[in-house]
């Protein structure tokens, strides 16, 4: 981090971070999904639809773990799969044109005190704020995927040969 940051920084920033976690477990909670089905979610309506495939690269989930997670998002009324015409084995999700939950009031907490706090800066400001925020996001997503490939070679390196993972024994 910059050198001329303020004492605690660190602190203050980490609890930025839990608090943001915090939220999106509970806003998960309050739609009845798992924390990962929400994220799932998010990144449909951001990106459009996906191969299942593209989901998992995005999720950090293997594709076991991504079909299940399809599965019950689809059984949910939530997506549904799309096979292209022209090759019937590939397949994209796409949300549904109309998710059966209620987002808006999931989330206006979060958007009303937001707002409430971003009243209290100048415009110059909250630009400010929203381009550390466009530049943010994709600085984490990196960090995200660098930090899962450092986890998948530890793993590769600590588990022989022919075994399975501790994990894999669950």
């Amino acid at each position: 981090m910059a050198e001329n940051m303020r004492p605690h920084a660190h602190e203050i920033y980490r609890r930025y971070l839990d608090a943001v976690a915090a939220y999106v477990q509970s806003a998960a909670e309050a739609a009845g999904l798992h924390t990962t089905d929400w994220y799932t979610l998010s990144v449909l309506e951001l990106a459009g639809p996906l191969s299942p495939g593209e989901l998992a690269h995005r999720t950090g989930l293997t594709t076991g773990a991504t079909t299940r997670l399809i599965d019950r998002l689809e059984s949910a009324g939530h997506v549904r799969r799309i096979r292209a015409h022209a090759d019937r084995r590939r397949v994209t999700v796409e949300l549904m044109p109309e998710l059966n939950l209620d987002i808006d009031t999931i989330v206006e907490p979060a958007r009303r005190l937001l707002g409430e706090v971003l009243a209290s800066y100048s415009p110059e400001e909250v630009a400010i704020l929203f381009d550390y925020f466009a530049r943010a996001a994709p600085a984490f997503l990196a960090a995200t995927h660098e930090v899962r490939g450092q986890a998948t070679a530890r793993r590769r390196r600590t588990t022989p040969q022919g075994s399975q993972s501790r994990i894999g024994n669950r």
